[in-house]
């Protein structure tokens, strides 16, 4: 399972709130889906995978 967070979004080019927003959106899913180690304030990462579903748009390089 491949992460990302909100770093490497602004690498995509996204504003810096806008890419902590959709983190943020993606951990409430995930603690939706029943993944509550989500809840952790600390946690800053989320799977790639999640953020495609909120976006609508698949990442060619999810590697790194």
């Amino acid at each position: 399972m491949v992460m990302i967070d909100y770093k490497k979004l602004m690498e995509y080019g996204f504003k810096q709130n806008t890419a902590r927003s959709i983190i943020r959106e993606a951990k409430i899913k995930l603690v939706n889906d029943g993944f509550t180690f989500y809840e952790n304030q600390r946690c800053g990462v989320v799977p790639v995978e999640k953020v495609e579903e909120i976006l609508g748009v698949k990442f060619t390089n999810k590697a790194g």
